[in-house]
């Protein structure tokens, strides 16, 4: 059975924490590829709102890769949601973005991140940079569905807590999401906004 459920846990991070993370998961951890991503959240304006959704609709560009990628369940801080996602080709995050236009998809939120990827103890961490912001990290582990989930999310919280990781709750997580469309993100509105080969031009994508 694919393993399709991701299980994923977050918590703010100051910068002083991200750095002393850093330092540790090089000496004690496994170092993966850096991401750098540039994505839209389509779903801050559907129904459901930030809190209240229960599909995650997104295009995402990751070191230089296009994606389309859709997350189903609720949302909070600490999830357990079905991953889809399908991988395009280099060069057509434009050509994405007009044709979620075109299904009616035409505003989100625009977000950069810059994250250094970790594996410990067989939990693939995130350590996530909001430019000129702020900082937190993502802890997360594949399930093969209802089974094991409960299980790999308790496994999860243990870690975080033995690293002394603060988890975000609903409150404190949503308050957090707030922040940041308020001050670091940005409104995509294609309909005002884009033109041929916007992300290309601005971002190089």
């Amino acid at each position: 059975m694919d393993k399709n459920i991701e299980i994923e846990i977050r918590g703010p991070l100051s910068k002083e924490k991200f750095n002393d993370l850093m330092s540790f998961f090089n000496k004690e951890g496994k170092v993966l590829p850096e991401k750098n991503r540039i994505l839209i959240d389509y779903s801050t304006f559907l129904e459901g709102g930030v809190e209240n959704r229960n599909k995650d609709i997104r295009l995402r560009i990751t070191n230089g890769v296009p994606e389309i990628i859709i997350k189903i369940g609720k949302w909070g801080g600490t999830d357990q949601r079905k991953e889809l996602s399908v991988l395009t080709n280099p060069n057509s995050f434009d050509t994405l973005v007009e044709i979620f236009a075109e299904l009616g998809l035409k505003k989100g939120m625009l977000c950069v991140r810059r994250s250094k990827i970790y594996e410990y103890q067989g939990i693939e961490f995130a350590m996530v940079e909001v430019p000129n912001h702020s900082y937190y990290y993502e802890a997360e582990k594949m399930a093969h569905g209802d089974e094991d989930s409960g299980q790999i999310t308790e496994e999860i919280e243990r870690v975080c807590r033995n690293l002394q990781l603060e988890i975000f709750d609903k409150k404190t997580f949503f308050k957090y999401i707030e922040l940041l469309n308020k001050e670091a993100n940005e409104v995509f509105d294609y309909t005002t906004t884009f033109r041929p080969n916007y992300f290309k031009n601005r971002f190089g994508l």
